[in-house]
């Protein structure tokens, strides 16, 4: 996984869990804030499959200083309906987030900005598939 996560937490994350979630703040003591330091954008892949399901920034969109600082005062990766590939993202009845392939990857907490999808890193910290890799081309649901 990228960003040092703990293979061993994300599948207890993933796989046959509808409802836990990694700690408040554990994104913060990854690498990736380091990593989004320096970087033009952010792609995040499900930690199975690799299919890309979030970037960040996305056009039209905040930064990827706002999306850091929103994440901070969270606790955890907080992404916006522009940020998601809806290709291989999907919002279950309740609010639970799931990649196409089924991992569990957070749950929508819609606030004063509209929808808010709380992700839980380790479901995401995927590397990018290489062999048949699909881009993001999908359009928000309607």
């Amino acid at each position: 996984l990228r960003w040092g996560c703990d293979a061993s937490l994300a599948d207890d994350i993933c796989h046959f869990n509808r409802q836990s979630a990694e700690r408040r703040g554990y994104w913060e003591t990854t690498t990736l804030p380091k990593e989004a330091a320096n970087a033009a954008f952010i792609r995040f892949h499900d930690s199975n499959s690799g299919n890309v399901l979030f970037t960040v920034p996305s056009k039209p969109g905040r930064t990827l200083k706002a999306f850091l600082r929103e994440s901070k005062d969270h606790g955890w990766p907080s992404f916006r309906d522009h940020e998601v590939c809806w290709k291989w993202v999907r919002v279950l009845p309740g609010g639970e987030v799931v990649s196409v392939g089924g991992s569990h990857l957070g749950h929508n907490i819609p606030d004063y900005g509209g929808n808010r999808y709380c992700i839980n890193l380790v479901s995401v910290a995927g590397r990018p598939r290489r062999l048949g890799w699909v881009p993001c081309l999908a359009p928000s649901p309607a």
